[in-house]
């Protein structure tokens, strides 16, 4: 009689790492999974909007202060996401004095608020405050995604309270997609510009915004087989590591805490700028007066991403052509829209970039 075939090793050891999951998930409660958990103070509330301050990690080598804006589409905590890999801490490391506009979790209550309230009402409040606190008459810009199209728009409307703007991952040029060689950019910009003005209106006038739930689903769609697989793939893989698998919960979670989109401010995101591309254009009005671009006469750091499939890097280059000042220098950074700010390669390049621009012209 030969002697029995043992069971194949990773059979064992696949039960031996899910038990081990088991364990590790048991044990985890969702404030464990902490996103955004940079210390910092809040200074001002203004309606669901609120100013903070990030404590100081170390002796500040940046003078003039630094405001983050997020955009309405996401979180801010995206720059904040993981202590190892965090655009926030790393800035803070480098001795900048920064701040952080917070849109907090808007709902049907901000149906009405537009593009122009948070450019000209909450961000110019926001400026203010961090020039009285501070004594400065003129703060540094750092604007994310949507929150660079506000900061622009900002700067452009009000040069006299800007030193200095920085974006990172903005659309400027919201048709140059068209142009762009790489056939997977620009997917949601297509999906954009092919959807009917009425049924935008509809869905605004339903749900008194754009859902959050709506737009994961649409960004979803972008990367399909990554949005199919993570789940018997990637967290397979780490599920029995409890570094890795924070890090992969601090993603999910984030990517869950996607807030509803204002519903005028939504429609001027999607048929003024996605879909007219009014911006480049010059024909984009706030608050009664046309956005130049011209008028951005302060220095500008334009980065991107140069796999970016939600703002391809042409949107972001555009700029270049339009702004009013000769002190315009660009950063192209490898990897995509997010990964930017969680890739320990790219984000240590993007901390870097950004801190020694600042630091040039403070």
């Amino acid at each position: 009689m030969s002697p029995q075939t043992p069971k194949g090793d990773g059979f064992a050891e696949m039960s031996d790492k899910l038990l081990k999951a088991g364990k590790l998930l048991s044990s985890i409660k969702d404030e464990d999974v902490d996103v955004g958990a940079t210390p910092k103070t809040l200074v001002m509330r203004r309606d669901k909007v609120e100013l903070f301050r990030y404590t100081p990690l170390t002796e500040q080598k940046v003078k003039t202060p630094v405001l983050l804006a997020y955009g309405l589409i996401g979180r801010y905590t995206m720059a904040d996401l993981q202590e190892d890999c965090s655009l926030v801490r790393s800035l803070l490391r480098q001795g900048l004095d920064l701040w952080l506009v917070d849109w907090g979790q808007p709902n049907r209550s901000e149906r009405w608020l537009t593009i122009d309230d948070y450019v000209d009402d909450y961000i110019h409040a926001a400026v203010t405050r961090v020039c009285r606190e501070t004594g400065h008459d003129k703060i540094m810009l750092l604007g994310i995604c949507e929150g660079g199209v506000f900061t622009t728009c900002y700067a452009a409307l009000h040069p006299d309270k800007v030193r200095g703007l920085v974006l990172t991952i903005t659309p400027i040029d919201f048709h140059a997609d068209r142009d762009d060689p790489d056939t997977h950019h620009g997917f949601l910009n297509v999906w954009t510009r092919s959807l009917d003005r009425a049924d935008i209106d509809r869905l605004v006038d339903v749900y008194g915004g754009l859902p959050g739930e709506f737009m994961s689903s649409v960004i979803s769609l972008m990367t399909p087989m990554r949005s199919l697989t993570k789940y018997n793939i990637d967290l397979i893989d780490v599920i029995d590591d409890e570094a890795k698998l924070m890090n992969f919960l601090r993603m999910e979670k984030w990517l869950a805490d996607r807030p509803a989109h204002p519903g005028e401010a939504a429609k001027q995101w999607l048929k003024d700028l996605y879909q007219d591309n009014k911006l480049v254009k010059g024909e984009f009005e706030l608050s009664g007066r046309r956005v130049d671009l011209s008028n951005l006469t302060a220095p500008v750091l334009n980065v991107f991403a140069l796999n970016d499939h939600i703002i391809p890097p042409t949107c972001s280059r555009a700029l270049s052509a339009h702004v009013g000042t000769k002190d315009y220098s660009e950063i192209e950074l490898p990897g995509g829209h997010v990964g930017l700010f969680v890739s320990s390669k790219s984000q240590g390049s993007l901390s870097k970039g950004i801190s020694e621009w600042l630091s040039a012209r403070d």
